[in-house]
């Protein structure tokens, strides 16, 4: 079955668009593949994208396998070309807010926001219920800096495996930087995520990156057969790898800069969202004064918009051999034996949530958990409490 949403031609960024904009459920059974665009409303170019990628695949429907869904997450908000109405959509998507959420009549809803991720909630709840095979999400974005495309995910071996399908810079532990985000309540749920932050907000070539995300995305998880669309792949994976230069394979996100309204942020110019810096280096200034680099490093995703509370992340640079380590450690479950270090406990049974007495460990650096995909990191006096994802 092909099911498409009204104007299926290669749309402008003027186009009109509904919640669903397109779903094509192929003959056989195999992978769902759910892209969310536009969760935040002034972020128009994956609503574009997608619609360019369903459009070509109608030509050829017996070339899809299992379901490709493609939706706009804040669709009052992208009308309106604004972020959002009263709350950031990609930040209330934990546990206790989805359930409260639920908790409520729909007659309950306080404000707009609350509408839109009722109506997703709709959208996610069928798609796993039609689903025929592993679930993934593209989650797609746009900056309001310029700069490199580039790919984010929460630090699972199955996230890191589908992530490292595109020629892109892979940062990891943004998503763990920050509470709510949708592609870590999926990841709850058994999908397996990435996001990709395309481009600039009204750079045409955003457009054009995120479609050669979907085309990669679709090859990888399982849903065309990458000879029908050979064409389409070559150009997709050309594009992206010679957007990525010279910026390094993967990064890190060690911090973020939080800001509030009262606190009059304002980044100095001519930051890319990927940029390397020096040590000492102006970055920013807000009411108390200069905000200067810590030592030399990355920074990441500055804000160059009026809505936001993330000033920008700091990162760095990871190296292959770290990588490596990494994945032959959690390969070998070896981080069953971190409750044995000095001032480390399990919290309860779960696995994946360790408390840390820092008046203990401090002798250890953080770098022990981020290495098992313990990048939450979470601080109530002299107690840290690290997660990671579930595997």
């Amino acid at each position: 079955m092909t099911q498409l949403a009204s104007g299926t031609g290669r749309e402008t960024e003027g186009a009109t668009v509904s919640r669903e904009l397109g779903r094509m459920q192929g003959a056989l059974a195999g992978p769902t593949l759910v892209v969310v665009a536009g969760i935040h409303g002034n972020e128009r170019a994956g609503t574009v994208a997608a619609r360019r990628v369903l459009s070509r695949l109608a030509r050829e429907p017996d070339a899809v396998r299992g379901e490709f869904l493609a939706l706009v997450g804040n669709l009052a908000a992208l009308r309106m070309g604004r972020r959002y109405q009263s709350k950031d959509l990609n930040r209330v998507w934990s546990e206790a807010s989805v359930a409260a959420l639920q908790a409520r009549s729909e007659h309950g809803t306080d404000d707009p926001e609350d509408a839109e991720q009722r109506a997703l909630l709709g959208c996610f709840d069928a798609a796993l219920g039609r689903a025929r095979g592993e679930v993934f999400l593209a989650d797609l974005h746009t900056t309001s800096a310029a700069g490199t495309p580039f790919v984010l995910f929460g630090d699972t071996p199955r996230q890191r495996a589908f992530a490292f399908r595109f020629p892109l810079p892979a940062v990891i532990g943004l998503e763990e930087q920050v509470d709510g985000t949708l592609s870590e309540y999926l990841t709850r749920r058994g999908c397996i995520t990435v996001a990709v932050e395309g481009g600039q907000h009204d750079d045409p070539g955003s457009v054009d990156s995120l479609e050669a995300v979907l085309w990669i995305a679709l090859s990888h998880a399982g849903n065309i057969e990458p000879a029908r669309f050979e064409a389409e792949l070559e150009a997709a994976n050309a594009l992206l790898g010679s957007r990525r230069g010279s910026l390094p394979r993967v990064l890190e996100v060690v911090e973020r800069h939080a800001i509030r309204a009262e606190d009059a942020f304002r980044m100095e110019p001519g930051f890319s969202n990927l940029d390397r810096v020096r040590g000492g280096q102006l970055l920013a200034r807000d009411a108390r004064g200069e905000i200067r680099a810590p030592r030399d490093g990355m920074v990441i995703l500055p804000l160059y918009q009026g809505q936001g509370s993330d000033g920008f992340f700091w990162g760095r640079e990871v190296g292959p051999l770290r990588m490596r380590a990494s994945a032959t450690l959690r390969a070998l479950r070896l981080e069953r034996f971190l409750p044995y270090l000095p001032g480390v406990k399990r919290e309860g049974a779960h696995p994946d949530r360790l408390r840390v007495d820092v008046r203990v460990a401090r002798y250890y650096p953080l770098d022990v958990f981020h290495l098992f995909g313990y990048r939450r990191i979470r601080q109530d006096g002299a107690v840290l409490t690290v997660v990671r994802q579930p595997a």
